[in-house]
């Protein structure tokens, strides 16, 4: 008999997970739990009329149950997600439905409802497990548990609806982003580009057009693709102006025509959230979303974005004006006005006169292999803990990726993550991520937490290792934070260990928080290594990166509250929007957000995944809110002495012991106060923004 693939409580064996392999066993995954859930049922029902119902009994079994649907299913949408492929994607698409079916099945089961309500009323439970009693009730109330027949009926219509149309959604900016590239032929039109770029572009024409003999770096052709990293580098660096526009305008507007356009998605999606609330007695997605977070209202999200928009409206007007008189005394003709496609561009150049710091220099400083030395230092001085390479002991799905083992003080294994570090446009889908592969679990196997941590940064070449620029570098402090809380949980309840049961608000505190480090000097200097010379990074270069972190923090924090705002408006103010499409509501939203209005091409709902294909639908705003926290939880470090070892490590136990610890045991805020002695600020976040003077 052939064993299955889905073994799950282990690491999954990736290369045997194909689409063939998928398609035969996922079946009969599905048709376990659909056994297993009727037992469950069954026992429920006799436990409920003998009055003998207890944690053990109700919570256990739903637990695994759900555990092995999230495990299987898991490791499919990671797959998707990483290592896309046709047959792949046909396969995800064949079987959300039934995944979404399940979803309502298990949350629309009237015995499971009973039996967690009279568990709730007839035990004594502690604080946790009353915690996650209410979280696991409101959720079934939300998957229509209390609707009429009828209405339960469309709500799960519109369920299945709604996870169809997210995956398409996902799919198109996937294939737009893939569609859209150009053919470089003429050195003219890569001028100013970095060799890394260069070579990267040289490398993907050469793939492309399938030619035979040497890649030409120098001569071309150069492949100009929307993928993040060339994308970046190409509106930073190249001196072409009509092709940055070009290029600009390709990568606003995808999603947006064709077989690939997304307009009809979007306001498919918005209407059917909407519908799906009202169902549930909600006024709208918003206040549905809202309701399970640490916000809890839609006029406490307004606040907190005004606070920070007016100080980041004033200082991003300053900017622009600075960044306008400094490209038109420079050669920009004054007859025309400063565009979209000019800002990266002529905020480099201005960078490097106004803090002599060109970041493309300081790559050589980077090497992924130092930086993450360096972040596991840290950890290990913070943290007590100890994280070991062993790449050769765990299945992957790609030769790049790594794996690694956590130890605490004793040296004794608690946890292990996936880093899958660098860009491939063509099978992994943008972004950086952390998920969850296996969570802590006591109960029956001892099951320790394993992390996936996905980036997408500038891969090595043929003579370098991969060279990060200091936002790569953030950005993979940033995941590790996110890991932090799945690995070092001491919750030994799996319903609230980890990032389970965090509010989605508050769930980037550790995340927003690891960064912090990345502007500390000893943690930097320690890092920060040339990958030739090993010589370590000028104290001169840490100050100009010091006060690069201010630079235009104005436009870049307006950016993000651009699509906060535009986010809590879509879902939220049904009456404002009425008769008005999403991209005219965005652009209404655009006239108090941007210093620079969004140009006719610009589509960029079109190929906004986090609100329509991911989790931060009337939730993009968790970025800042988080920020607010993390800033403040990182004062308490400055506040003591950033300088003085003992110290940190004392307050480095304690934000273990609290924020990294206790997961979803407690609300947000309570565990906030445990760390911080007080409930959060904003000041500590205007500081680092830099915004202080301009209120």
């Amino acid at each position: 008999m052939e064993t299955s693939i889905f073994q799950y409580g282990e690491l999954p064996d990736f290369k045997k997970f194909t689409p063939e392999n998928i398609s035969k066993q996922f079946p009969n995954v599905i048709e376990k739990i659909n056994k297993d859930f009727k037992n469950i049922e069954n026992n429920l029902s006799n436990y409920l009329i003998q009055n003998n119902l207890s944690w053990d009994k109700v919570i256990n079994p739903l637990n695994e149950v759900n555990e092995i649907l999230r495990w299987s299913w898991g490791v499919i949408s990671h797959l998707n997600a990483v290592n896309n492929s046709e047959s792949l994607r046909d396969i995800y698409a064949k079987f959300l439905p039934e995944i979404i079916s399940l979803s309502n099945k298990f949350g629309q089961s009237k015995i499971i409802y009973d039996s967690l309500v009279k568990l709730k009323e007839t035990n004594n439970l502690d604080q946790i497990k009353n915690r996650i009693l209410d979280k696991e009730i409101l959720e079934m109330q939300h998957r229509g548990i209390s609707l009429k027949k009828i209405d339960q009926e469309e709500f799960n219509n519109i369920s299945e609806k709604l996870g169809k149309l997210s995956t398409d959604f996902s799919n198109n900016v996937l294939d737009a982003t893939n569609q859209c590239f150009l053919i470089l032929n003429k050195k003219s039109e890569v001028d100013g580009l970095p060799e890394r770029v260069l070579e990267l572009m040289a490398i993907s024409a050469h793939n492309h057009l399938k030619k035979d003999g040497e890649v030409n770096v120098q001569n071309g052709p150069w492949k100009l693709s929307l993928d993040i990293p060339t994308y970046t580098s190409f509106m930073t660096y190249a001196t072409d102006r009509k092709l940055r526009e070009k290029l600009y305008k390709l990568f606003v507007g995808r999603a947006s025509q064709g077989d690939k356009n997304n307009s009809q998605i979007i306001d498919e999606i918005l209407s059917l959230r909407t519908k799906k609330a009202n169902l549930l007695g909600y006024k709208s997605w918003a206040e549905l979303s809202l309701s399970t977070k640490m916000a809890k209202e839609i006029k406490n999200v307004e606040n907190l974005l005004e606070e920070l928009r007016e100080p980041a409206f004033k200082t991003a007007k300053i900017e622009l004006e600075t960044l306008k008189k400094f490209a038109k005394a420079n050669g920009f003709q004054q007859s025309q006005n400063i565009e979209p496609w000019d800002i990266s561009y002529w905020s480099e150049l201005l960078r490097k006169e106004k803090l002599n710091l060109d970041q493309e220099s300081l790559r050589p400083w980077f090497p992924l292999k130092d930086v993450l030395n360096g972040l596991f230092k840290l950890s290990e001085n913070l943290f007590e803990i100890k994280v070991v390479e062993a790449t050769n002991d765990a299945p992957l799905w790609n030769d790049d990726v790594l794996f690694f083992n956590i130890l605490n003080k004793e040296e004794k294994k608690i946890a292990s993550f996936y880093l899958d570090p660098y860009s491939r446009p063509d099978t992994k889908r943008g972004g950086a991520w952390m998920d969850e592969c296996l969570n802590k679990n006591n109960i029956w196997n001892n099951t320790l937490p394993v992390a996936y941590l996905v980036c997408n940064q500038t891969p090595p070449s043929k003579d370098k290792p991969s060279l990060m620029s200091f936002d790569e570098v953030q950005t993979l402090f940033h995941e590790f934070g996110h890991g932090l809380q799945h690995m070092l949980t001491t919750i030994n309840l799996p319903q609230a260990a980890g990032i389970n049961n965090v509010e989605w608000d508050a769930v980037e505190l550790p995340s927003q928080f690891m960064e912090n480090w990345c502007f500390h000097k000893n943690t930097l200097l320690n890092i920060a290594r040339h990958y030739k010379t090993g010589e370590k990074l000028s104290d001169e270069n840490f100050d100009k990166l010091l006060k690069n972190r201010t630079f235009n923090c104005g436009m870049a924090t307006l950016r993000q509250l651009h699509f906060a705002i535009t986010d809590l408006r879509l879902h939220s103010s049904i009456d404002k929007n009425e008769g008005k499409t999403a991209d005219e509501i965005r652009r209404e939203v655009a006239k108090r957000t941007t210093v620079i209005a969004p140009i006719q091409e610009d589509h960029f709902l079109c190929c906004f995944s986090h609100i329509f294909a991911g989790g931060y639908s009337a939730g993009y705003y968790s970025y800042k809110w988080a920020e607010v926290l993390s800033a403040d939880a990182f004062s308490m470090f400055e506040e003591a002495d950033l300088e003085n070892t003992e110290d940190l490590k004392l307050i480095g136990k304690k934000f273990k012991d609290t924020i990294l610890s206790l997961g979803g045991s407690l609300p947000p805020l309570d565990i906030f106060k445990l760390f911080r002695g007080r409930e959060p600020k904003t000041n500590a976040l205007i500081r680092h923004l830099g915004f202080s003077e301009a209120k």
